[in-house]
């Protein structure tokens, strides 16, 4: 039998985590895929907002296993886990931050704020610092301002070329999103417990499982999504551009789902294990932190997707496609490597890149600066208190 205090506190961690899920639905990874072709009129906010709840949900479920794992699991050496109260306090003070963030004002990053909560509670509780995970982490914290935004400036620069026809430009940048859809991992595919590609199901079917036959199948794959594209580019070329830059926003948006998730449920994770009595399979914690993704894409992402498609229209259907393909690079990446992320950077920096090819590339410098202080603040703030907070718990109530 379970206790229950350990059940009250199993509840209070479940509805932190599920108000983390809500929030991030219905902040920027909720919000921001769709964006751009609703700013380009492919789409209505509502239908956008439906289809944004639909694959974040499809996301989370399907990929968000990796980074659920490193958030509950890797972020702590020394053989140390959250402990049922560790975990609540994490998942609880990231949230308060979090909420702070969303009622205030502040850009408050929830990879970082839940990074941090998690990092603190776990040192204070007697783990060692995970340093080769950390390494990790920082490395593609620091990389996506360079990459996402040099991916996003040479698109729109291409994109921009009058030398380079359009029916050409546009259908090789869908034939090398084919290329990577090919090769992303989902759990449906795999063997009990693993992931697999498409690339890697089909060329087992097929009779070549090895390296050599999945880059023929992803590279079959990728030209039949070319060869899509360019049929509907030559019947109406404003129309395939839409559809390019809709399901774009589809792929952005299952992505979100499958990198944020493990935010919000990945703090529980060690609150469901055998050692505890409360034995949950992982692909359950996945619904319940996509439901609550589900639940803030369809009643905060709408008004967020409308505002934000202002901002979009100004941009035009290029430079959204521009910073959408990084963007689906760059989750992918993460959901691959099993590395919290933030969303909010990802797609800031690929609007920048895009905006520089543009030359629109003027941004208030004091403003950068402020989000960027923002951003780390979330990490250091949410580390301290965590490592304070638990300590006096600790000290106090032994």
């Amino acid at each position: 039998m379970v206790e229950a205090t350990l059940l009250a506190t199993l509840l209070v961690a479940a509805l932190a985590s599920l108000f983390m899920a809500w929030a991030i639905g219905a902040g920027s990874s909720g919000s921001t895929p769709f964006a751009p072709a609703v700013g380009a009129n492919a789409i209505s906010v509502m239908r956008a907002g439906f289809l944004v709840g639909i694959l974040g949900f499809a996301g989370a479920v399907l990929q968000g296993a990796n980074v659920s794992e490193a958030v509950g699991q890797e972020l702590i050496a020394g053989g140390v886990t959250l402990s049922p109260v560790g975990a609540t306090l994490a998942l609880l003070l990231a949230a308060g931050l979090v909420a702070i963030g969303v009622f205030a004002g502040y850009p408050i990053a929830t990879a970082f704020t839940v990074t941090g909560a998690v990092v603190g509670v776990g040192l204070a509780a007697g783990g060692a610092p995970a340093w080769a995970k950390y390494q990790e982490i920082v490395a593609l914290w620091v990389a996506v301002p360079f990459v996402g935004g040099g991916i996003a400036y040479g698109v729109a620069k291409t994109l921009r070329d009058e030398r380079v026809p359009e029916t050409v430009a546009v259908p090789v940048l869908a034939g090398l999103v084919g290329l990577l859809l090919a090769n992303v991992r989902f759990v449906l595919l795999g063997d009990p417990g693993e992931q697999a590609s498409i690339a890697a199901e089909i060329a087992g079917a097929v009779g070549s499982p090895g390296i050599a036959g999945q880059l023929g199948v992803s590279l079959v794959l990728a030209t039949l999504v070319a060869g899509l594209l360019y049929y509907d580019l030559s019947g109406d070329p404003d129309a395939g551009q839409r559809h390019f830059l809709l399901a774009l926003g589809g792929l952005v948006a299952f992505s979100a789902g499958g990198s944020q998730v493990g935010l919000a449920i990945g703090p529980l994770l060690p609150l469901l294990g055998p050692d505890t009595g409360v034995e949950v399979a992982l692909e359950l914690v996945l619904v319940f932190g996509g439901i609550g993704l589900l639940a803030g894409s369809w009643t905060g992402a709408p008004r967020m997707i409308k505002a934000l498609a202002q901002d979009y229209s100004s941009l035009g259907p290029r430079r959204s496609i521009a910073a959408l393909i990084p963007s689906f690079a760059i989750a992918q990446t993460a959901v691959f490597l099993g590395i919290p992320v933030s969303f909010n950077e990802i797609i800031v920096s690929a609007i920048i890149g895009s905006g520089a090819a543009a030359g629109d590339g003027e941004v208030s410098g004091e403003k950068m600066g402020k989000t960027v202080l923002a951003w780390i603040a979330s990490l250091a703030i949410a580390l301290g208190l965590g490592y304070g907070l638990f300590t006096v718990w600790t000290t106090v109530l032994g």
